[in-house]
């Protein structure tokens, strides 16, 4: 039906009709790709490196055309926690605004910035700090 994200595959109705394993595999597919989405520094300007990835995530809301996905940005915690949360903001917009210039719609998105506030390493280092700079896009499963 209307509201099934597989419809050409055989789901459960917990998974809006995907099997689990689809819903897996798609996962998996975000975070790669989401992990090389790369940004002007200290701009929300997408870097053209990360333009292949972005079109794999889109041919992903392409293929599967009731998903939705949660884009949410990430930075480290140099600067002040204020500007940081307008750069993470405006990033996992512009990740947002990729999908929409190219005909998806809004609603199939939420985008978040949450700055420093959910680091995945420390921010001591500067291996540490390039880890907290990222995007992370993930299914929304309603």
């Amino acid at each position: 039906d209307k509201f099934d994200n597989c419809p050409d595959d055989p789901g459960t109705e917990e998974l809006k009709g995907c099997p689990e394993k689809v819903i897996e595999e798609i996962e998996k597919q975000l975070s790669f790709n989401a992990e090389n989405i790369y940004f002007a520094t200290g701009k929300a300007t997408i870097q053209a490196v990360s333009f292949k990835n972005l079109d794999n995530i889109l041919d992903i809301l392409n293929e599967y055309p009731n998903i939705r996905l949660k884009i949410e940005g990430h930075t480290d915690n140099t600067g002040s926690r204020e500007l940081n949360l307008k750069l993470s903001e405006d990033r996992a917009f512009s990740v947002m605004n990729y999908f929409t210039d190219r005909g998806i719609p809004a609603s199939r998105f939420q985008a978040n910035g949450y700055g420093p506030d959910r680091p995945v390493a420390t921010n001591e280092t500067s291996d540490g700090r390039a880890k907290n700079r990222r995007t992370e896009i993930h299914l929304i499963q309603e």
